[in-house]
């Protein structure tokens, strides 16, 4: 069935307390309209984004992430308000399902439920424990009868459980004949999409529920929820990974973003961070280490270190507290406390502990090249732009400032000097 989605974004978002637009926080990685618009781009192509405060920030990023979005300002001076938003646009389908800018979890598995049923209008609700606050949405042999606000509830009301959900589908037909039927006679002055239920009651036209899950159709309104959301969308995250083969250690305690994808059977160890577009290959990540929009393949990392953007590493096995920045490094040993940055290190290379490549002169940042068969010794500097040939020897302490030809030993060390019975006579006794 042909549909035509539209994706309510114009609120302020007021309870986020915060200066970026709320459809724009991230949820794994990225912010919940890209989460919803991902998963109405299942369904359509006629996708329409209602937009208002910073509206051209968000349409920005929309811009740049999707294709063939339409994007409509709402009227908000005129017409604020869920109906107000819908009112101005075009659309192409005669089904228009509606949808919340701030459901970072609803699944177009979940939205095809609504194409299913044969009404005007679809309504979705949910069955709560404790709906306290919420209006209660009547239900007579399968159709809904009306919505009625919890402060007009009366004892029988008060005891229903279901709630409007916020998700919508109706008829082009409706929408057309009832939206410029609304008023903003209400104590917020707003013209309610809700409103349009009762108006086609009134004149028969069909309204049939659909009973969704609340963990999928919760908004998110504060950083509370914020929270939430997240560790909804990690579990879903991990647990499809686990399905595919991945092994996680204590899964709840690592945050897997949801760009990030795996091959083959890899291990993730407790505490670890994976973020951006980085792909893990048949390797093993272990406690507490951090990989950020790089490539690993055929390799161990950590525990505790530190993956950063940039870096490719491939059959390479990387210790405990060691940093690579935008590097590639194949075959390669760096077993524990270094900083290898702007690098490309070839197989059979050992990178002894302590070693650092000085790759920022204060201006800009300089490569360091190392071939095969190197040894690196502990707690060597190496000072960019470098490059280090096959089969070569750095010297343990060594600051290196020149390139090294193949085969060679190099050593840069001040003398020892030892000054006999200088303890005594510094602290004046023996």
């Amino acid at each position: 069935m042909s549909v035509s989605i539209a994706i309510l974004a114009a609120g302020q978002g007021t309870r986020m307390k915060s200066s970026l637009p709320k459809v724009l926080h991230k949820i794994s990685g990225r912010p919940m309209i890209w989460h919803i618009i991902k998963e109405a781009k299942k369904l359509s192509e006629d996708i329409t984004v209602v937009l208002y405060h910073e509206a051209k920030m968000i349409r920005s990023y929309l811009e740049e992430n999707f294709q063939n979005l339409r994007f409509h300002i709402q009227d908000h001076d005129n017409f604020p308000g869920t109906g107000g938003a819908l009112m101005g646009i075009e659309f192409e389908s005669d089904k228009v399902l509606v949808l919340n800018g701030d459901m970072p979890l609803i699944q177009a598995s979940e939205l095809e439920q609504f194409l299913q049923i044969d009404a005007d209008i679809v309504m979705s609700v949910i069955d709560l424990e404790n709906p306290h606050g919420y209006g209660r949405v009547i239900i007579e042999d399968t159709e809904v009868e009306c919505i009625v606000e919890h402060k007009d509830c009366g004892e029988a009301e008060l005891a229903l459980t279901t709630v409007n959900a916020g998700v919508y589908l109706f008829t082009k037909e409706v929408l057309q004949k009832f939206l410029p039927k609304l008023s903003n006679k209400n104590a917020q002055k707003e013209y309610y999409l809700t409103d349009i239920i009762g108006l086609a009651k009134k004149e028969g036209y069909t309204i049939k529920p659909i009973f969704v899950q609340e963990e999928s159709f919760q908004g998110v309104n504060s950083k509370v929820d914020l929270a939430q959301a997240e560790e909804i969308m990690q579990d879903r995250i991990k647990k499809r990974w686990m399905e595919e083969g991945v092994i996680f250690r204590l899964p709840k305690t690592s945050f897997i973003e949801i760009d990030v994808a795996f091959e083959g059977e890899c291990e993730v160890e407790s505490g670890c961070v994976l973020r951006g577009k980085t792909l893990i290959k048949k390797s093993h990540i272990k406690a507490h280490s951090v990989v950020e929009e790089s490539q690993i393949a055929f390799c161990t990392i950590g525990p505790f270190a530190r993956i950063r953007p940039k870096s490719i590493l491939e059959d390479t096995r990387i210790g405990n507290f060691v940093e690579v920045k935008k590097s590639h490094l194949k075959g390669v040993k760096a077993g524990h406390l270094s900083y290898l940055g702007d690098s490309q290190i070839d197989e059979g290379t050992n990178i002894g502990a302590g070693t650092i490549t000085c790759n920022y002169d204060g201006k800009e940042k300089h490569q360091t090249i190392i071939g095969k068969n190197v040894f690196v010794g502990s707690d060597s500097q190496l000072v960019a732009p470098l490059k280090i040939e096959d089969d070569v020897i750095i010297a343990a302490g060594t600051t290196l400032t020149k390139d090294i030809p193949k085969g060679s030993l190099a050593i840069a060390r001040t003398p020892l000097k030892i000054v006999k019975d200088f303890y005594y006579k510094f602290f004046g006794k023996r």
